[in-house]
């Protein structure tokens, strides 16, 4: 029984646990929307709630120490310029653990860790993919029209996929 150790050691050692949650608060910080175990996220609450603790504070040596931890330096800006503020009348309680299923490999149970406030930055990130895609099916639709009269203006029909039941010639 592990009465009174605190935190979790995820099986790995000391190192390599905090390079770990080191980089797993950075990409909080910068996607603020991330996708990981559950043992690791609840490892992770914490940490990133001294981070934006720290970004509150916002005097110079909360911005070192911030430095010290975080692996960017656009986390570190990020932290400081938009995330804190929007947490300036909250004590605590920033993030949210959302259980997703399980992982297919070993079933753990996997999660998404999200930072408060951020849904309307996810809506936009929907959007933005949404515009894409719809812009590269019509690209890629003009390109296979284009082609299509290339050929027809080469000389010949446009190759067409044989009927069912015939085989191609190779």
């Amino acid at each position: 029984m592990r009465h009174k150790e605190s935190g979790w050691r995820l099986g790995r050692n000391t190192a390599h646990r905090r390079s770990l949650l080191r980089n797993l608060v950075t990409s909080l910080i910068v996607e603020e929307r991330i996708e990981t175990t559950l043992p690791k996220a609840k490892a992770l609450r914490p940490q990133v709630e001294k981070m934006i603790t720290l970004g509150k504070r916002g005097d110079l040596w909360a911005r070192r120490q911030a430095a010290a931890y975080l692996m960017t330096r656009e986390a570190v800006t990020k932290l400081f310029d938009t995330v804190a503020p929007r947490f300036g009348d909250r004590n605590g309680g920033y993030l949210r653990i959302v259980r997703t299923g399980w992982q297919r490999g070993d079933g753990t149970d996997k999660a998404f860790v999200e930072l408060l406030g951020s849904e309307k930055l996810q809506e936009e990130k929907r959007q933005k993919r949404a515009e894409v895609r719809a812009k590269r099916a019509a690209e890629a639709k003009k390109a296979l029209e284009e082609a299509e009269a290339q050929a027809q203006t080469e000389g010949g029909a446009p190759p067409s996929e044989p009927a069912e039941g015939e085989e191609t010639k190779q």
